[in-house]
């Protein structure tokens, strides 16, 4: 067996079990073994029922007080009883797990572990996992590797094909340099990958965990240090000139560019009238004005008698950049034709589009990933935007420079990374930073507060929607979850539906639904016939609805500040006051301290800062950048000395050997180009 060996190689696994690991993204050896837990759970010595603490996974030794009740709750069934440990007591419940009644012996003793929640004045113990006491004196200290799982796959099924892979697998020789490895005190890849799946103890976890965040940043980092180097090598054969009417429309905007724009324009117009291929990253907060820049941009492409594609990560924002740029046009005097590429258009519509990216009638085409697909001709692509580029994988920015000669590169984000990281990670880019907003702008007010502080919240958002405002509501989850205790989409929205007024509509929106219904969702939301949105953080990059001036997160602890800072600038965006309320679950003054600094501050990079500072080592499982810079087992936030120390040790070995052709670095160049082949091109940075 190899690392390209496919997963029935494995005894057990047939082409059915081999289906259910695909939807994991599992398919080989490699993929396996390189599916990462998702965190680890520690087994704790049991506690005495009085000492049990509200929101904490806990266990208890103790018996059960006579038979277990069942009762039926709409779609659940409710398993209800007590725990006796002497002279204490605790509530017990479990849902549609009926076969309980039956294992369970009244009178024996078990560990019960599960969370403890407060529910009116009482404790009560949910869903906990029942061991005797051999079984969980076993697991105690022990860490638990806690894996990412789709329906079908369970932890006893990764558990034995792991267990099976990792004895088969001749893993021992190692890519990285010996002296690469000792400088930066990192462990052999072969014992990283044993520990990182069944760690001895929480000191091994960690040795394990930073030699493989060191290899994901370093490959990434090395991948794009070659890229950049192969691109400022490339001379393209257009020229373009800087024009008047990029001019006329600056003179005839009714707002005066800030200091900021002005800078980076300069920047991405000088770069666009060299021989060189432009690769260029504009950093830039919510509301900074990162959209005017590429429209000049495309402007002076469609000058040069060339064209200009700007893709972004959804319909509705395509459609939306679509009509700004047509209402401009015609504001200005300007006559350029843009047309509208997505997915959903008609056969007869794209048709129609094709013909005229092909022809050259077209000088601007805005759209989504539609605009990388086979059958889209350009006549003269000299620029290429990619607007929130995060959501795009490097594959499908590069796939669409490759439908024309050489085009200039502008990436576009909203998302607050201090520079020395953004060098870093968009390595393969100059980075031009607009770290002013615009003075119209009224800042947003912001609020945090706990659970307590709901029926108050309702009844605000309930009086802007009675002002004819709207208003978006952010919840963690998409449903229900028996082993989460976290605000759920689905739910939240049949109860939000109950506690307003019939003549407001609540509706939601979340990932899982499909395209057509998500577009038909956020339309209705733009033209106001849904007053509140629901929604999990797929909104984040979302659309512009200036109509929007109140923003409340549940569970705000689960979200890292960063991405805070993104879902609250879906506010804010029109010339009414604006409200962000972040409301968290957890009674914990660490937690109210790290939301306190968007309390205070509603810049992005000031927070990105903070973040950085506060996330630590002990951070790693805890609260993620979700959805943005998704790298497998690296944070961007809590690793950021390792991802400093990757960079450096790529430029060490550069340094040395550019074409990684010494005998000690042959394993690193083989491993270079599978990376570039596999992971880079699907890496959503």
């Amino acid at each position: 067996m190899n690392l390209e060996s496919s997963l029935t190689e494995l005894k057990g696994i047939g082409d059915k079990t081999a289906q259910v690991f695909s939807r994991a993204g599992i398919d080989t050896l490699e993929d396996l073994i390189g599916y990462y837990p998702r965190t680890y759970d520690s087994f704790q010595e049991p506690v005495g029922i009085a000492d049990l603490t509200d929101g904490q996974v806990m266990a208890v030794c103790g018996f059960i007080e006579k038979t277990l009740s069942v009762r039926r709750l709409n779609k659940f069934q409710i398993i209800t009883g007590k725990i006796r440990d002497g002279q204490e007591t605790v509530a017990v419940t479990w849902f549609n797990m009926p076969y309980l009644r039956s294992t369970i012996k009244p009178g024996s003793r078990y560990v019960f572990r599960g969370r403890v929640k407060k529910k009116g004045k009482i404790l009560v113990l949910e869903q906990p996992a029942v061991y005797d006491l051999f079984q969980y004196a076993e697991k105690v200290k022990q860490l638990q590797p806690v894996y990412p799982l789709v329906s079908g796959l369970s932890m006893n099924m990764l558990n034995k094909c792991l267990t099976q892979a990792l004895a088969e697998l001749d893993l021992s020789k190692d890519y990285l340099p010996l002296e690469i490895r000792k400088k930066y005190e990192l462990a052999e890849y072969n014992y990283a990958i044993h520990q990182i799946h069944f760690p001895k103890d929480f000191h091994e976890m960690l040795l394990a965990r930073k030699r493989l965040v060191f290899d994901e940043f370093f490959l990434f980092i090395l991948a794009l240090r070659r890229l950049k180097e192969a691109r400022e090598e490339i001379i393209h054969s257009y020229q373009l000139k800087k024009g008047s009417d990029t001019q006329k429309l600056l003179g005839g905007l009714p707002y005066e560019l800030t200091n900021a724009q002005k800078k980076v324009w300069r920047q991405i117009e000088e770069d666009m009238t060299k021989q060189q291929v432009m690769a260029r990253l504009i950093q830039g907060d919510v509301g900074s004005g990162k959209t005017i820049l590429a429209f000049l941009a495309l402007i002076m492409a469609a000058e040069n008698s060339a064209q200009g594609a700007l893709m972004v990560p959804t319909e509705v924002l395509a459609r939306q950049h679509y009509e700004a740029f047509k209402k401009l046009m015609a504001q200005q005097g300007l006559t350029y034709k843009a047309v509208l590429l997505t997915g959903s258009l008609t056969a007869k519509e794209k048709k129609e589009a094709y013909q005229q990216i092909e022809s050259g009638e077209a000088s601007v085409v805005i759209g989504t990933h539609a605009l990388i697909q086979e059958k889209v001709v350009y006549q003269r692509l000299v620029l290429v935007i990619t607007d929130e580029q995060h959501r795009f994988g490097v594959k499908q920015r590069e796939a669409l420079g490759f439908k024309g000669e050489l085009p200039h590169t502008i990436v576009m984000s909203a998302t607050p990374i201090p520079r020395t990281l953004a060098v870093i990670l968009y390595g393969d880019l100059d980075v031009s930073v607009i770290d002013e907003l615009p003075a119209a702008r009224l800042p947003i007010k912001n609020c945090v507060v706990n659970t307590s502080y709901r029926p108050k919240a309702y009844a605000f958002i309930q009086r802007e929607v009675e002002k004819g405002r709207q208003a978006y509501v952010i919840c963690p989850m998409v449903e229900q979850s028996e082993t989460i205790d976290a605000e759920n989409v689905v739910d939240y929205t049949e109860r939000l539906q109950r506690q307003m007024p019939e003549t407001i509509c609540v509706e939601y929106l979340h990932g899982k639904m499909k395209a057509r219904e998500k577009n038909e969702i956020m339309e209705r939301f733009l033209k106001q016939e849904i007053q509140i949105l629901v929604s999990t953080t797929v909104i984040e990059v979302g659309v512009d609805v200036p109509n929007a001036t109140v923003i409340m997160i549940e569970n705000a602890e689960r979200f890292g500040l960063a991405q805070l800072h993104q879902l609250r600038g879906r506010v804010g965006r029109g010339d009414h006051q604006s409200y962000c309320i972040m409301v968290h679950g957890a009674d914990n003054q660490a937690v109210a301290e790290r939301l306190e600094i968007l309390n205070r501050s509603n810049d992005g990079f000031e927070i990105a800062a903070k973040d950085l500072q506060l996330r630590g080592p002990g951070d790693f499982f805890g609260i993620r950048q979700s959805g943005l810079l998704d790298f497998q087992i690296g944070d961007v936030f809590a690793d950021a000395s390792i991802m400093q120390s990757a960079n450096e040790a790529v430029g060490e070995i550069l340094e040395q050997d550019t074409e990684l052709s010494l005998e000690k670095h042959l394993d690193l160049r083989k491993k270079l180009i599978g990376y570039t082949k596999n992971e880079l091109e699907n890496l959503n940075i």
